[in-house]
């Protein structure tokens, strides 16, 4: 624990005691020979007495030096010194959403017990719910990216400056060997292939960085696009000196926030240097340009820029803010295992606000999003033997629940490294005029229109042949606004 969360806890007790025996800080100050304002600094957790006015406070106090000096808390303050030995405060980037660290420490003091029992809630609904540190951490990078509209400019100019540096401009797209080059030329890593033979335990990741050996082990079964990502977010992690990150592509013990967020800038710039900004918006604006739906255009764009589906799509994302002033969008990945008819959102993000499924393992997803049905396509292609390329479709989605249109664009194909994946990624947009104006083939007719709800167990379209389940909490939500319309007739 560090001196300021020392200095919070002395204050917090020296409070709680003062106010248990009933005394003013004018009181306490008469009783020990301290300044009034002296008082207020230690109680506020900015000062940390000396041996002798400890002294004095335990005297005016009537408890035991140690007792005050002790970090263990009272029962009513507990949960606080859980929170300060969780290192959230310090871990937390709260100065990148506007909030100084001093301020939370300050609301700690003026309003313990009140804040105290708030965060032993917050506990138990993480205890409840599985909300891990590291989840709580993702959670963060979500609404990190969310208040930024997934577009940071450093990062674009950090990926522009490496081109500009290590590669000649003129060359728009980097392929694999180039890749391998650069790697070994300007950092001194080389690439090691392995697979389940030689790795069984580790068969499915499908990276992991030996730092010091300065060798890159890329697993055999991963595709093209998946190494050539694979290298272009290692260049990230040595380009702008990330020391601390991940060493593997799976999360298995994520020790900070810093190491989430570092992670994630090393793939923005991934992303940005295997599809170039301008080149990007180039294709967008030529795509959406179209008066008809073109779903090969998407497969075009991902084999031109050596991508993956989720990278294109992601990427897609990262300049619709700036470039065209459509900042009303989610992305999402939902896995499934060939034929099972269990769907898992793995990856999602909201711009401006919640449009579409969130993660909910309790309930089921409506099997009508364009996400979840073409995974069901990609399952028929599969048993029939008929798969050859990624799936592309795209559908006008009207959520009943809300009233609103949207337009949802999804690519499915298997996961190269688990064989018993399947995976689609989807970026939906909320419908208005301005959208219309901006992408042409909206208006195009051969896009299907359907209703759609979130989960079976809040829909409210009782004649659908896709539902998999009753829809126990909408008939509970109508069912209390009964009662409560009775009561209300009752006064």
């Amino acid at each position: 624990m560090n001196n300021e969360h020392i200095k919070l806890i002395f204050g917090l007790k020296l409070k709680q005691l003062r106010q248990e025996k009933g005394l003013s800080l004018q009181d306490l100050s008469s009783k020990s020979g301290i300044s009034n304002s002296y008082l207020n600094e230690i109680e506020k957790g900015k000062k940390y007495p000396k041996t002798d006015k400890i002294t004095a406070l335990a005297t005016a106090l009537e408890t035991e030096y140690d007792e005050l000096v002790s970090l263990k808390m009272s029962k009513k303050l507990e949960p606080i010194t859980k929170l300060l030995k969780s290192n959230l405060l310090t871990e937390l980037p709260f100065d990148f959403f506007g909030v100084d660290t001093a301020q939370i420490l300050e609301l700690f003091s003026s309003a313990p017990a009140k804040l105290s029992a708030f965060i032993n809630a917050i506990f138990e609904i993480g205890k409840n719910y599985n909300l891990t540190v590291e989840k709580f951490y993702f959670a963060a990078l979500r609404s990190y990216q969310e208040l930024h509209q997934n577009y940071f400019p450093e990062l674009e100019n950090e990926a522009a400056r490496f081109i500009n540096e290590k590669i000649d401009p003129n060359e728009q797209f980097i392929g694999e060997q180039h890749l391998i080059e650069l790697l070994g030329n300007l950092y001194g890593i080389s690439i090691e292939f392995f697979d389940e033979e030689d790795q069984p335990v580790i068969s499915n990741m499908r990276s992991i960085f030996r730092p010091e050996s300065k060798v890159l082990m890329i697993n055999k079964r991963i595709s093209r696009n998946q190494r050539a990502f694979t290298m272009a977010k290692e260049l990230g992690f040595q380009f702008m000196s990330l020391k601390e990150r991940p060493y593997t592509s799976a999360s298995i013990d994520v020790k900070s926030f810093e190491e989430v967020l570092n992670n994630y800038k090393a793939s923005y710039f991934a992303g940005a240097i295997l599809i170039r900004e301008k080149l990007i918006v180039q294709d967008i604006e030529n795509w959406f340009g179209s008066e008809t739906w073109n779903p090969d255009a998407l497969i075009e764009m991902s084999e031109r820029f050596s991508a993956t589906p989720e990278t294109l799509f992601y990427r897609i994302g990262n300049v619709l803010p700036k470039y065209f002033g459509i900042d009303n969008f989610l992305f999402m990945r939902f896995d499934a295992l060939p034929g099972s008819q269990k769907y898992f959102l793995t990856k999602e993000l909201h711009l401006s606000k919640r449009l579409g499924p969130q993660e909910n393992k309790e309930e089921h997803y409506c099997r009508r999003w364009v996400s979840i049905s073409i995974l069901d396509h990609l399952s028929s292609k599969q048993e029939a033997g008929k798969y050859d390329k990624p799936i592309v479709d795209a559908q006008k989605s009207f959520l009943s629940n809300r009233k609103e249109d949207f337009f949802v664009f999804s690519m499915a194909r298997p996961l190269n490294i688990l064989k018993q994946l399947n995976i689609s990624v989807s970026l939906g947009f909320e419908v208005d005029e301005s959208l219309k104006s901006k992408i042409k083939f909206l208006a195009d007719k051969n896009i299907n229109r359907q209703e759609v709800n979130q989960t079976c167990e809040r829909c409210g379209i009782f004649e659908c042949k896709e539902r998999v389940a009753a829809p126990t909490l909408l008939q509970k939500e109508r069912h209390e606004e009964e009662i409560r319309k009775v009561l209300e007739k009752l006064h």
